[in-house]
């Protein structure tokens, strides 16, 4: 008697998930599909990356064989798609490489250049805080104190390991326009920040005993 009210209960389970499976089996499919499809769209997504990123190592290898050769009538332009590709890898070498053999000197591309990289480009934190110090040690030379500083400050309230290297800029900076009262106060911030290298931090040390001591 036992066995068979097992197996009567064992067969209405499987026909209430036969049932179940036909009242749902529109739906089941329709998940099935969308699953394949996401699937299938993620592979091809990353063969697309592959592809691409494949094509602009090419674009940027070229481009630096022509200009060693001394062909560098289009090395700027074939760069520049590079730069505007935004690939994480070849844009910031592009960039560099025109900025670094003066083959850009206009102040508005460059910094524009500066900017996709900063913006537009997904970088790696330090990396990105990195670009950001490069871009005020750029504009440096020529910006004024608002600007230098409105290019800085994401990296000089942040806890980045360029904090140092972006406040000791603006100490020199300062320093520069023989304003030494705002020139120390960003010296002290070096010496009183924790976890840094020693190396600036002991430079900023010297500098105020040099040159802030009574």
């Amino acid at each position: 008697m036992d066995q068979e009210i097992d197996i009567i209960n064992t067969n209405t389970r499987i026909e209430k998930i036969k049932n179940l499976f036909n009242n749902y089996k529109k739906q089941l499919v329709s998940i099935l599909v969308i699953i394949i499809l996401i699937l299938f769209g993620f592979f091809f997504y990353q063969d697309y990356k592959s592809e691409k990123k494949e094509d602009l190592a090419n674009k940027y290898d070229l481009a630096l064989v022509k200009y060693n050769s001394g062909q560098k009538e289009n090395i700027k332009q074939e760069l520049k798609e590079v730069i505007n590709a935004k690939d994480k890898t070849y844009s910031p070498l592009a960039f560099y490489f025109l900025f670094d053999n003066d083959i850009i000197n206009s102040k508005d591309e460059i910094n524009s250049f500066f900017d996709i990289l900063i913006d537009e480009i997904n970088l790696d934190k330090e990396t990105k805080n990195l670009v950001i110090f490069k871009k005020g040690l750029y504009n440096s030379d020529f910006a004024d104190e608002n600007r230098l500083l409105e290019i800085l400050n994401p990296v000089i309230k942040s806890q980045s390991i360029w904090k140092p290297h972006a406040l000791y800029l603006m100490a020199e900076y300062y320093f520069a326009k023989k304003q030494k009262q705002k020139s120390k106060e960003f010296f002290d911030q070096i010496v009183n920040l924790e976890n840094i290298s020693s190396k600036i931090k002991i430079e900023a040390e010297k500098r105020l005993r040099s040159d802030f001591s009574e």
